[in-house]
């Protein structure tokens, strides 16, 4: 009789998980730890939710714009994403890329199931060679380039709006880094969520399944299987909320009850007033303008916008300065 396996413990996560909640006075966790291979999956489903606008708005947007954003590109031949999730919206993309040349599409992700669901997807695309790379962000971005070859200008894209779950100084402060790792002709697709009445956005946050509730609360039930956790999901309920100041939508995890919560693989005892918080997301949202000054202040130069007017959703070509 064999020991079931043991799941090895992700130190990144583990390192995030023991200093966010040992935060005081507000409990955080960093909210690219929700996207493991349940949270992806749900995350999927939001973005087919009546009340969540912002996907089909992103897409619509990449489907009536994609061959004038190629263009505008300069025609690349490599094409990264970053988070690429499934790549359903990234198609149109790499079908207008296709036309014109052969392309390598490397998809960066942190979710292995996400990459293996892209590659599925893509694998149809004639034209298109999918190389996907199993990694955060910047890191991503230092392997894809090592992969490029003489000449070969590269489009970035960063969709959806993830730039939203940066603080403005870490979202400049992000986009900086990416522009010191392209060179002159690259460019960057940047998708941001416009700012618009607040109960239409407390609605796409906090949906009447409870989809994104369960997407929320999934993020305990993965401490609970990576690092032996034992969160009752029933003492915490979701909580969005807008912030008219901050212009962001705050995805929090409220403790029912007073309570503490062991850890054992981190050999931690958290303790929770009742109404105490998690935070675990932050979606910021922009005027059109402030993403092109995001984008100039970090070093890019903004060639074109396209908004989308029904949801309030916009698309930012940037390009490296010589």
């Amino acid at each position: 009789m064999f020991a079931p396996a043991v799941p090895q413990v992700n130190a990144e996560f583990a390192r995030d998980v023991a200093d966010g909640l040992s935060k005081t006075p507000q409990k955080t966790l960093p909210a690219s730890w929700l996207y493991d291979e349940v949270g992806s999956a749900l995350f999927e489903v939001i973005t087919v939710l009546p009340e969540y606008g912002l996907t089909r708005a992103d897409g619509a947007l990449l489907r009536r714009s994609a061959g004038e954003i190629i263009a505008a590109a300069g025609q690349p031949e490599l094409i990264f994403e970053l988070g690429s999730g499934t790549g359903t919206k990234t198609r149109h993309i790499l079908l207008a890329a296709a036309m014109q040349t052969a392309i390598r599409y490397l998809p960066i992700d942190i979710s292995r199931a996400a990459l293996d669901n892209c590659g599925t997807a893509m694998q149809s695309l004639e034209r298109v060679r999918v190389d996907p790379i199993e990694a955060s962000y910047l890191e991503g971005i230092e392997q894809a380039v090592t992969r490029r070859g003489p000449d070969e200008r590269v489009l970035i894209l960063f969709l959806g709006s993830t730039i939203g779950n940066f603080t403005p100084t870490e979202a400049q402060t992000f986009l900086h880094r990416i522009r010191q790792r392209m060179v002159p002709g690259d460019s960057l697709l940047l998708g941001a969520d416009l700012v618009k009445p607040r109960k239409k956005l407390i609605a796409a946050y906090d949906d009447s399944l409870g989809v994104t509730a369960a997407f929320n609360l999934n993020l305990l039930a993965r401490i609970n299987r990576e690092l032996d956790g034992e969160f009752d999901l029933s003492k915490f309920a979701h909580e969005a909320r807008y912030s008219e100041r901050c212009s962001r939508i705050e995805m929090h995890l409220r403790s029912r009850v007073a309570q503490t919560v062991a850890i054992r693989a981190l050999d931690l005892r958290v303790r929770f007033a009742k109404g105490e918080t998690i935070w675990t997301e932050s979606s910021h949202k922009f005027r059109a303008e402030e993403i092109r000054w995001l984008g100039e202040q970090a070093g890019w130069q903004t060639d074109r916008q396209w908004i989308d007017s029904d949801w309030g959703f916009a698309e930012t070509l940037f390009s490296c300065l010589p």
